[in-house]
């Protein structure tokens, strides 16, 4: 039987968290302090410790660094009412396997003891939740969470990946190139894994390559000394020599040009750095994220993009997917916007209707979560009801149109005095509703087909006949 040490200043969680834990036929301890909670670490091997952040004595986050030493083996699981991105990282860093907020529910509890007692290997009674996700992903999760709140959450295949990478490799140095369209969140992505780093408390400098012309480039990332061109009165530190120590974003770095690229290269290749009119070189100690919407390898092909600079910057690659390959995470992402913007503006709007919903989760939105955000905000300032209506979405989301631009309010009118295509206008409408099945479920073909109650063969034979290229997920 799996041994659960409780530790909480307030008695009455103890009692609520001791009865669901013996619900689910684990042994229990309990502490009200920190000081108690080593006492019996001392004593007792305990499996998993969940214990408060904020006790009177030492805090939570101090009490796993003592039990490291005392009772390596124990897996933590951080609970606190005041969950600040400082606290969050630091308990992950330290070693706790989760981190829930209160108010919880015993479902985010049990899911926890589930995770932490799978990374033991000990088995659980309960059966696992439909969402289950392996720990690195809930810790790459977590990290995306105490840093920019729910903007970037999702419960996609595709975003759990995501945050599985981002779990196994913020620890690291290794440069990281993240990939996807404008609007996903490339730079959240890069804040997270340097705010996860062992780097955290040095500068996290950002710098968007594609909007300075070369010259003014290489004087911003490495600097310049005084007299190295008209203008240069004083030397200045470039980007590079500014974040010494800590993390370097370089956005968009696809549109850097190929000379530029060289120089970039070379601090690269041997971490050091001459400004601009220098003659001397300056070393620099800092880890490189760099982000693109282009498709780099198709660059490399062309010649636009230094192959040997590619694989100095691609060591690990993440790719953020674009909103329409994850359409089950835009309800979620949807109520975060419509909390926000109505808390902001005082309007008391509790939810989305149904029918708006459903016209947000079947638009493809090109400009991903900024584009869906900035359609919430506009549907909110709009908005005099509790719930956001589809009149308040703009005409491109709530008038769905098919594949060749046809509004639904004119679906269904036949042009007076002409003749009609009844097959095009059929063949329209059944790509339209399979263009969006495979949207909402994010490519996933078994997933569209039921959705459009088809076998999945039959899908496949009209994918074909509609000329459809989708790559199953």
């Amino acid at each position: 039987m799996a041994t659960v040490l409780i530790v909480d200043d307030e008695p009455n969680i103890i009692e609520v968290l001791k009865m669901s834990v013996l619900e689910d036929g684990l042994d229990v301890f309990t502490a009200g302090c920190g000081r108690d909670a080593l006492s019996i670490l001392r004593k007792c091997e305990i499996d998993i410790v969940i214990s408060d952040i904020r006790m009177p004595d030492i805090s939570g986050v101090e009490l796993l660094r003592e039990a490291e030493k005392i009772a390596p083996n124990a897996a933590f699981i951080m609970i606190t009412a005041f969950s600040t991105p400082e606290t969050a990282i630091e308990a992950l860093q330290h070693g706790a396997c989760d981190y829930i907020t209160k108010p919880f529910r015993m479902d985010d509890l049990r899911g926890a003891l589930r995770r932490a007692l799978e990374k033991k290997r000990i088995p659980y009674a309960s059966s696992p939740p439909a969402d289950y996700v392996n720990l690195e992903a809930q810790q790459g999760q977590k990290l995306f969470q105490a840093l920019h709140g729910s903007l970037v959450v999702g419960k996609s295949p595709k975003m759990m990946e995501v945050y599985r990478t981002i779990g196994a490799v913020a620890i690291g140095d290794s440069t990281v190139l993240i990939t996807g369209e404008s609007g996903t969140g490339k730079e959240l992505a890069a804040r997270a894994i340097h705010g996860a780093s062992k780097r955290r408390d040095k500068p996290f400098v950002s710098i968007n390559c594609g909007a300075f012309p070369e010259t003014l480039l290489e004087s911003e990332l490495f600097g310049y000394m005084k007299g190295a061109f008209t203008g240069a009165a004083a030397n200045k530190k470039g980007l590079f020599e500014a974040s010494d120590g800590g993390s370097i974003f370089l956005d968009e770095i696809g549109e850097m040009t190929p000379a530029m690229q060289v120089k970039l290269l070379r601090v690269l290749q041997e971490r050091r750095l001459r400004p601009l009119g220098g003659t001397s070189e300056i070393p620099v100690d800092v880890r490189v994220i760099a982000a693109t919407n282009r498709d780099l390898q198709a660059g490399m092909r062309d010649g636009s993009f230094r192959e040997d600079l590619y694989y100095r910057i691609a060591v690990i690659n993440i790719h953020l997917p674009a909103l329409r390959e994850r359409a089950e995470d835009i309800g979620m992402l949807s109520e975060f916007f419509m909390h926000n913007y109505a808390k902001k503006s005082g309007k008391r709007i509790t939810g989305v209707s149904s029918e708006a919903m459903r016209r947000l989760e079947s638009y493809a939105w090109p400009g991903n979560i900024r584009q869906l955000e900035n359609v919430i905000e506009r549907a909110v300032a709009l908005e005099t009801e509790n719930e956001i209506q589809i009149e308040r979405l703009p005409d491109f989301v709530s008038i769905p149109k098919n594949s060749n631009g046809l509004s639904e309010e004119k679906l269904f009118a036949l042009p007076p005095d002409e003749s009609f295509d009844l097959d095009a206008f059929l063949r329209d409408v059944e790509q339209s509703l399979i263009e969006q099945a495979l949207r909402q479920s994010g490519g996933n073909q078994t997933l569209a087909a039921q959705r459009l109650r088809l076998t999945k063969g039959s899908l496949r034979h009209r994918l074909n006949a509609l000329g459809i290229r989708y790559t199953d997920t």
